[in-house]
């Protein structure tokens, strides 16, 4: 396998693209630090830009995977392209959830589900959406749900994860996009409603 710094973003992402995850890791090393720090500077938020900065790579792994990269001599401007439009929806998605006008006839600002006390038939349904996520979770491979149990119920990071498992980052990645993938797929195929 071609694993070497001396080669080009290209080179790597042909190499990752044919099985090599080593170019993949290597890939990650060299730009993490500036695509990090550009999602920090622009949203301000540390574990926000943790989440952004994740899904920008597993966007970027699934991209390469299935054969649609194609901007010869740009990975750089591709990988910083990928993470600016995950700011973009991130901050589409806060302004539409934070979104709520006192003019709109027949909105009361006041009264609100939020704002008010949780009440038995939520809490039942709360309990059975934690039952189902439980049961989803517990029929996922072994390899998934160790990575999903660290990143959710442990607060690990994918480096951290990697290290604990002792597989490198991309495969880690990966492991925790096939999990929510399953998770999905599981949920569908048994009917399963995730949200109250």
């Amino acid at each position: 396998m071609l694993t070497t710094n001396k080669l080009t973003d290209d080179q790597l992402v042909a190499a990752y693209a044919k099985g090599d995850n080593q170019a993949f890791d290597i890939l990650l090393r060299r730009h993490q630090a500036r695509v990090f720090s550009y999602i920090y500077s622009v949203v301000k938020n540390r574990d926000v830009a943790d989440d952004l900065f994740q899904e920008t790579f597993v966007k970027a792994i699934t991209t390469i995977r299935q054969g649609r990269y194609s901007e010869s001599g740009k990975f750089a401007a591709w990988i910083s392209r990928i993470a600016h439009n995950l700011i973009i929806d991130y901050y589409r998605q806060e302004k539409s959830e934070n979104t709520l006008s006192a003019d709109t006839e027949g909105v009361d600002v006041l009264n609100r589900r939020e704002l008010s006390e949780t009440n038995i038939e939520e809490v039942l349904v709360n309990e059975q959406i934690h039952t189902d996520v439980r049961r989803i979770i517990d029929a996922l491979p072994e390899n998934q749900r160790e990575v999903l149990m660290m990143r959710y119920y442990r607060d690990m990071s994918f480096k951290e994860i990697a290290e604990a498992t002792q597989v490198s980052i991309n495969t880690a990645l990966g492991r925790m996009r096939y999990a929510i993938l399953n998770m999905r797929r599981i949920a569908d195929e048994n009917k399963i409603v995730l949200t109250s």
